[in-house]
């Protein structure tokens, strides 16, 4: 596979901020300015504050049932779950599904737990630098905006979530295809309509700063 260039973020920095970009110059959608959507999260507020709960008791509860003899990883975007990692027999890897499908706000589950001995060290080393060269690839995508994706890496399987338009979910799985050390891309995508997008451009465009006061007239002299 050839290997996309980064002009605009180093793969390193991608990875070190986990997703937490600063945001471009303004692009235009519709006739929209939406250089925010570059970093805005078209979850709403109560769905992100969901799914980071959803992570959290799920982790635990997974934890308190299978201890350290699986590794399960939980990615939670607009209460849908994904589960990758590893466990020993397909009995951990059901019993993993079944205690998150019990967690509140849950209302689907990806499966994607290998049956398989836990990954080294260095496996997951290489699967998080593959899942940095991805998001300064879709950064370098001037007609993407990386804040509308989740992107995680499983020995070379890269994950994508978010909530994007099909000609997004195109674009980013062209794009995530090309990396260096990809070895298959999984679209785990909520398709949204260039209308939607275009309401949540306006929605995420920052409000006009007020006119400043003028200022008051100063009293004639007697």
């Amino acid at each position: 596979m050839t290997f996309i260039s980064k002009s605009l973020v180093s793969v390193a920095a991608i990875a070190a901020l986990g997703g937490t970009l600063s945001a471009c110059a303004p692009l235009i959608l519709g006739g929209a300015a939406i250089g925010a959507m570059v970093t805005f999260d078209r979850r709403t507020s109560g769905a992100q504050l969901e799914d980071e709960g959803i992570e959290l008791r799920a982790g635990s509860r997974l934890r308190d049932a299978l201890g350290d003899r699986a590794h399960v990883n939980i990615t939670s975007y607009n209460r849908q779950v994904l589960l990758t990692g590893e466990a020993p027999n397909e009995r951990d890897k059901q019993l993993a599904e079944q205690v998150v499908s019990r967690v509140e706000n849950v209302k689907g589950i990806v499966n994607e737990v290998a049956v398989m001995g836990n990954t080294p060290l260095a496996q997951r080393s290489s699967d998080t630098f593959v899942t940095g060269k991805v998001k300064a690839s879709l950064v370098d995508a001037k007609d993407l905006y990386v804040g509308a994706f989740k992107v995680v890496t499983e020995r070379g399987t890269v994950y994508l979530m978010g909530r994007v338009t099909q000609h997004e979910a195109d674009r980013a799985t062209q794009i995530a295809r090309t990396i260096s050390g990809v070895q298959r891309v999984v679209r785990i995508f909520e398709i949204i309509s260039d209308e939607d997008l275009r309401r949540m451009s306006l929605t995420a465009a920052p409000a006009p700063a007020p006119a400043p006061a003028a200022a008051p007239a100063s009293a004639a002299k007697p």
